[in-house]
């Protein structure tokens, strides 16, 4: 956080250029974050991941309602005005226009409150966090920002003007210049920025459906969990063993600081089943990330024979509420086992052959080695031996039952009869169990019963009361989670019968879920922000001029993401939303200012491209601060840096792209909406206006 603040007070330096100017907005920085702690403290939130996510973002965009405001009163002192009055002046004139960025940005969350399931649970704190920092800063700029320029703001005719100030002067100038002749070419041929406006709206729904979609981001935790299966039927001996050759490769790799090994049954578990958790050196002593890691020793584990291993970096949150051997999970339920195992092992097989998929696998374990006890009746009778006889004695033999319990003076203790551990491992034992008869002879019993060796169900597994097959698979590191997802389900359409019930579980059912929440949430953070600017405005048309810049901010946003090969997540979705409240910050400064030259008498031209020039600085600056605050997010800087990186992506990328034309684009549409006022008016049989209703039709060009 400490670069983030470093970059953001030297951009305003380097457009101010002046010390007392630089330090006046700086002081809305540690004021919004000291006052969005207070109210972390009050709500009883902890300092989690999300939460200093949230104000990480917040360092870039707290200080653009106090460089709105400085920057206004700072061009009414350099027009030659007191600093008393021109604080006075530049406020007032600016107030309204911060009310509503502020109001603005803090909308776009109100659904992410009342979102529910594992998103609304995940970005609550995350919302509040931000929207409690944007809320204190609007009241910071309001207030403490003129106080202080009207005490300590250096009159510009004072400060010295050295080498660094006229480079800067002049190249801001320079921008200047370009930007009025630009922008007068744009107003000119308003079809074809209108054309490119419309092309870049097509790109940006091309590109939701181009771009890759996944959940979580995958994170480096030092963690690595393996488990692994063996053969059916297979002895804990010979388990351990396997398991004790993985173990060996596990060792000799050096990322690897330590690991436990675990073989046999657990916790519901089957017996030829095992485990082990990889901690890895940390991740300044290894040149391999945790998934780079598992893609090198993934081959030399696989050439364990005897015994299978999937390998995986465990999700930065844990969803899964079963023991699964790969991450994630399809499962499918049916009354009928035998039309369930035989679906189940079709599937099985198709999901084995799609490309990207690894450790393909599933808990259908239908050739266990079984004995099968077939009581003879006849000649148990014969014999004096009933059933309920037999079962007891393999209860007593196999089961551990308690036979007694020993009271002493301090403790009590239960007696349990079962056989050695050695004798209950191999069938033969059975030849040595006799049960006593009614005439109290010692009958073998296999000479009252057949034993028979077969193969069968290890487990039957159930979920929801009926018999279950679940599939679980990993994916390579370059294959997303939605392409996945949608192979599934395709594989599942042909093969499954209908009276099959399928579904994904654990992460994958939590991306279904969340894909579908986050596209309801970016329907509805823009009807927010509508509504809101309405209010604001009282007007129809100027907060559809103001969203215009959003499919601008999307298509750079997803065009970044397809550049730098990452993928559509959670966190780069909730950073779409975030833009949606940052860009049309450019758009209201423009919008006021232009409304004011309508009251002015302007020509909607002309007072858009005035509100244009003399809102470039701090368009420029707030933008800029919102870019290197979002910088170091998107170059990866700090620990855990891969989960957070597709937020910086698409928070820098979009505003990048929307800066470099809604600066032109904004004021065309502003134009052709005055222009849509003026019809709409002029059907309803009255003049039209603008907003406050003071100006004149629509004229000029």
């Amino acid at each position: 956080m400490k670069r983030r603040r470093v970059l953001v007070v030297l951009v305003i330096f380097l457009f101010l250029r002046n010390t007392s100017a630089t330090l006046i907005p700086s002081m809305a920085l540690p004021m919004s974050i000291v006052g969005t702690f207070v109210v972390m403290y009050a709500l009883d939130y902890s300092l989690d991941n999300l939460s200093l996510m949230g104000l990480t973002l917040a360092v870039g965009f707290v200080v653009d309602d106090a460089i709105v405001m400085l920057e206004n009163i700072v061009r009414h002192m350099e027009s030659g005005k007191a600093r008393l009055q021109a604080a006075l002046d530049g406020s007032g004139e600016v107030g309204y226009t911060i009310i509503s960025m502020t109001l603005a940005l803090t909308a776009v969350f109100i659904p992410v409150l009342f979102l529910g399931g594992l998103v609304g649970r995940l970005f609550r704190e995350f919302a509040v966090t931000i929207s409690a920092a944007v809320l204190i800063s609007g009241v910071v700029s309001l207030t403490l920002t003129p106080m202080l320029s009207s005490r300590f703001l250096r009159d510009p005719a004072t400060v010295r003007r050295g080498l660094l100030y006229r480079a800067s002067e002049w190249a801001f100038n320079a921008m200047l210049r370009f930007y009025d002749v630009t922008l007068r070419v744009a107003l000119r041929h308003r079809l074809a920025t209108l054309a490119v406006s419309l092309a870049v709206l097509g790109g940006s729904v091309r590109l939701f459906y181009v771009i890759p979609w996944s959940f979580l981001p995958s994170e480096d935790r030092r963690q690595i969990f393996v488990p692994t299966e063996a053969a059916q039927g297979i002895s804990y001996e010979a388990m351990f063993q396997h398991q004790q050759a993985l173990a060996a490769v596990v060792q000799k790799d050096p990322n690897v600081e330590a690991f436990m090994s675990s073989a046999g049954s657990r916790g519901g578990s089957a017996g030829n089943t095992g485990r082990m958790m990889l901690l890895l050196k940390p991740r300044n002593q290894r040149a391999l990330s945790a998934d780079q890691v598992i893609q090198h020793m993934r081959p030399k584990l696989a050439a364990v024979p005897g015994i299978l291993a999937f390998p995986r970096n465990p999700p930065p949150i844990q969803i899964e509420t079963r023991m699964a051997k790969a991450q994630y999970q399809y499962t499918l339920l049916g009354s009928d086992t035998d039309e369930l195992y035989r679906a189940a092992g079709r599937l099985l097989e198709i999901i084995r052959q799609i490309d990207g998929f690894q450790d393909v696998t599933s808990d259908m374990q239908l050739e266990n080695p079984q004995l099968r006890i077939v009581f003879d009746r006849d000649a148990a009778s014969a014999k004096g031996v009933t059933a309920a006889q037999i079962e007891t004695a393999l209860y007593s033999a196999y089961a551990s039952r308690q036979v007694s319990t020993i009271y002493a003076p301090n403790n009590q203790y239960e007696v349990l009869l079962e056989l050695l551990p050695e004798f209950q491992r191999h069938p033969a034992s059975l030849d040595w169990l006799y049960i006593r008869s009614s005439g109290g002879q010692l009958v073998p019993i296999k000479a009252v019963a057949e034993l028979r060796e077969t193969l069968g169900p290890l487990t039957i597994n159930h979920s929801g009361q009926l018999p279950s097959v679940t599939i679980s698979f990993n994916l390579r590191p370059d294959v997303s989670l939605g392409s996945a997802v949608a192979a599934v389900d395709a594989a599942a359409r042909d093969i499954v019968p209908d009276a099959i019930s399928t579904g994904f579980q654990g992460v994958a059912q939590a991306f279904q879920a969340a894909s579908r929440s986050m596209v309801v949430l970016l329907v509805l953070a823009v009807l927010v922000i509508y509504m809101v600017l309405g209010v604001l405005y009282e007007d129809f048309f100027h907060p559809l001029t103001i969203i215009t810049a959003l499919p601008f901010a999307a298509f750079g946003a997803l065009l970044t993401l397809l550049a730098f090969g990452a993928d559509l997540s959670l966190y780069a979705f909730v950073g779409i939303i975030m833009l949606i409240g940052l860009v049309k910050k450019n758009g209201i400064m423009m919008v006021d200012f232009a409304i004011e030259g309508r009251r002015r008498g302007l020509s909607a031209v002309d007072a858009m491209h005035q509100a244009c020039l003399i809102r470039f600085r701090p368009i420029m600056m707030a933008t800029m601060t919102t870019l290197m605050a979002g910088l170091p997010i998107a170059l990866g800087w700090g620990a855990g840096a891969e989960s957070r990186r597709p937020l910086g992506l698409v928070v820098v990328g979009g505003l990048a792209f929307s800066q470099s034309l809604t600066l032109y684009v904004t004021p065309v549409f502003y134009v052709y909406m005055e222009r849509i006022r003026e019809f709409v008016f002029r059907l309803l049989g009255a003049e039209a206006a603008p907003a406050d209703g003071s100006a004149p039709p629509v004229a000029g060009p």
